[in-house]
Formats: structure tokens, C-alpha cells, sequence
């Protein structure tokens, strides 16, 4: 790994980076920013005024009639991201005059998973009325009314586990009752098994590169985008991690079926009705692609996201059911076909994404000062052991 350093990054070294590892131009083109705002401010606390003054000055360029903002207060949860409600007077198309409970998502000057508002606006419009979703309403990427890009989204009632229930961050160790589990567990995998197989070429999703059947170009996007992120932040370099990554160079899998990917699809990332058991919405859309379907159904594997059942034996993926009884329930309601191939490899690539977040975007994050979640970062960051330990095991299993 080159001697460089990172935290004042120059631009021959910006531009070595980007023609080493080309991802999507818009992926290209946040992780281009993340380095040229490296050297610059650390991340300053903002107020509700300034913030609700920048949602003020953006709805006054998309809407006609007189509109109030009120109650504007901070949102907890978000571990990336800065969260603000309030509430909207307004008149609504095709309602009138009322009032809508909404929320801001807005980026620190750095987050800990880099990514682009516009994408994310997009493949959230994309999908409602397909699975549930929040409604994206607004969207300010380039920053030009607010601190940093953000998006507007409607609220949606729901939890992420049981009120009663406890859980860590991100929803690791979240324990769901039977009964609930198995409500949960079904909806989850019917949601996913209709994104997977939605026609996205109907959508408006121009920030998103369309990867071909019948080429590795897919999977070969993905680990370009993480072994960039990688090679951009990781403080101290881990052989363990150029051996997966050769290894993945090697065995790029060939796409058989082009799906909205959600690319953190798991436990803590849907609300749910606790009346109910019905799922509300599914959140945090930030590393959404066009790819493969095989990267969604091996991400609740990985060991942070498995759970023990109530015999202290059983592994449940995301606490909710077993990996047989998933993958078995997946292929019944989608009709595709479950590739060991391709899970093969997008389990070690989800390992490197992870393993980009918690030890090295996590470090640089905090060591830089970019952030208003120096705290979590540095939990987060607790989970590196135990994400190598994992990739060491499937390795050797591949190996």
C-alpha cells in the first residue's frame, strides 16, 4: 500500500485512486468529494434554526402556496447521518391544506458510509407502491440549500425491534419473540424477493450504472467501489483483507438476473407495527445499485447480524429465521435460483464492506474530526475482530 497521507489527501493522489479503482460516475463522484473535503474543517454542530431555515429556503423553490415549518427537533438513530423532524403545513397535491409529519436526512462534513442523496431519492421513488417504503419528497444533492446533501423523506410509524426488546447498534442482537419472527420473516423475504425482481428499467434511475447479463461487470463495480473505500481510509493495512480481495479478483461471478440491490438489507434497517407484526418500510436506501441478488441474501449471515435463538444453539439471520429455512422461503417466492457461486462471493464481499466501515472509514471518520458520531464510530469500530475472524472462516471454507 502506498505511503501516503490520507488525511491530507493531494490531488495526484485523488486522481491515482480513481483510475486504479472506477466505480459508477456517481459513486465516483461522492467518494471524489469525501477526499477533497478531507483536509478541510472538521465537522461543526448545526443548529434546528439553521437547519430548518436551509428546508425552508429549498421548499420555497418547489412549492407555489404559502407552507409553515414547525417543531422542528433532532431525531435519535441514524448512525450516519444527521435526522431532523418536523412538521409541514402545506397544501398537498391532491389533499389541500394539512399537515405532514416529515424528516430531514442530512450527511455530516463526512459519514461513515459515503453516498449520494441523488441515488438514493431515486431508487426510494422507484419502489413506492412496489414494497414499503418512506415517501422521498425532496431532495437537495448538491448541498445549495442546506450545511450538507440531504433528502426529505415522510415519516413512517414503526419500530425496529420490540419495545420491550433491547438491541445494539445497527440492530446487532436484536431478539424478536416466535411469533413475531415468523410474521416478520415471511413479509421480509416476500419484500425482497418483489425488489429483486421489479423492473427497474421503468424508473428513472439515471445516477445508477445498468450492469449487463452475462458479464461480471456487477461484481466487479462492487469490489471496486469497497476496495476503493478501503485503499482511501484504512489507517493500518490487513494481508488478510489482499488475500480476499485477490481472491475476489479471480472468481468474479457472472450476473444471471440485473435486480435493485439494497446493499444493507437487515435487521434494524425496516420498521415494523408492534399491533401488527407488519412491516412499515424499509430504511437507509444510501448503497442501493443495480447488480446481483446474491449480495441482499448472504448480507444477514455475517456474524454481527445472526442471533441466537431460544435453544442458545440455533443461528436465526437478523433473529428471524435459520439460513436454510431463508434461502428456501427466497427461491419459492422469487422463482430464481439461489448460485453457490455467486454467494460465495458476495459473502467475502460483503465482509470487505463491512470491514471498510468498522475498520477503516470508522477510523478515518473520527481521527478526522468529520463527524457528530465520534462515539458510535469508535463502538462500530469494536466489531473489527470479529469481521476478520469471519473472513478468516470463510477463506478457509473457500479455500
Amino acid at each position: 500500500m502506498q505511503k501516503v497521507d490520507k488525511n491530507h489527501p493531494t490531488t495526484e493522489w485523488i486522481e491515482q485512486i480513481r483510475r486504479t479503482y472506477p466505480c459508477e460516475a456517481e459513486i465516483d463522484r461522492v467518494l471524489t468529494r469525501k477526499l477533497q473535503q478531507r483536509a478541510g474543517p472538521a465537522y461543526t454542530p448545526v443548529s434546528l434554526e439553521e437547519l430548518t431555515a436551509g428546508v425552508t429556503a429549498l421548499l420555497s423553490t418547489q412549492l407555489k402556496d404559502v407552507f409553515t415549518i414547525t417543531q422542528a427537533r433532532w431525531m435519535t438513530g441514524g448512525a450516519s447521518k444527521l435526522q431532523m423532524s418536523f412538521m409541514l403545513e402545506w397544501n398537498a397535491p391532491g389533499v389541500g391544506r394539512t399537515i405532514t409529519p416529515l424528516i430531514l436526512r442530512m450527511e455530516p462534513s463526512a459519514s461513515i458510509v459515503e453516498t449520494s442523496r441523488r441515488r438514493e431519492f431515486q431508487v426510494i421513488q422507484a419502489l413506492t407502491g412496489h414494497v414499503p417504503v418512506p415517501q422521498a419528497y425532496w431532495c437537495d444533492a448538491e448541498a445549495k440549500f442546506l450545511p450538507h446533501p440531504a433528502i426529505v423523506y415522510g415519516f413512517v410509524d414503526g419500530v425496529t425491534k420490540p419495545s420491550d426488546g433491547a438491541s445494539g447498534v445497527s440492530g446487532i442482537g436484536t431478539y424478536f419473540p416466535p411469533d413475531v419472527r415468523t410474521a416478520l420473516g415471511q413479509q421480509f423475504v416476500s419484500h425482497m424477493a418483489t425488489m429483486h425482481l421489479f423492473d427497474w428499467r421503468t424508473a428513472s434511475l439515471d445516477t445508477f450504472d445498468k450492469p449487463s447479463v452475462g458479464t461480471t461487470a456487477a461484481a466487479e463495480l462492487q469490489l471496486n467501489w469497497w476496495e476503493r473505500v478501503w485503499e482511501e481510509d484504512v489507517h493500518e493495512d490487513m494481508p488478510l483483507l489482499r488475500l480476499a480481495i485477490g481472491w475476489m479478483r479471480q472468481n468474479l461471478p457472472t450476473l444471471d438476473h440485473v435486480s435493485i440491490v439494497h446493499g444493507d438489507l437487515r435487521t434494524g434497517n425496516f420498521l415494523y407495527d408492534e399491533a401488527s407484526n407488519r412491516i412499515t418500510a424499509f430504511l437507509d436506501w444510501e448503497t442501493a445499485h443495480l447488480g446481483d441478488r446474491h449480495e441482499d441474501l448472504v448480507y444477514m449471515t455475517n456474524a454481527p447480524y445472526r442471533q441466537l435463538a431460544d435453544d442458545g444453539k440455533t443461528y436465526l439471520l437478523g433473529g428471524l429465521m435459520t439460513q436454510e429455512a431463508f434461502f428456501e422461503a427466497y427461491e419459492k417466492a422469487s422463482g430464481l435460483p439461489i448460485l453457490p457461486t455467486s454467494l460465495k462471493f458476495y459473502k467475502v464481499l460483503n465482509v470487505l464492506k463491512i470491514a471498510a466501515v468498522v475498520h477503516a472509514t470508522g477510523y478515518r471518520g473520527a481521527r478526522c474530526a468529520k463527524t457528530h458520531q465520534d462515539l458510535v464510530l469508535a463502538w462500530v469500530m469494536g466489531f473489527a475482530p470479529i469481521v476478520l475472524d469471519e473472513l478468516r472462516r470463510t477463506l478457509e471454507e473457500i479455500l
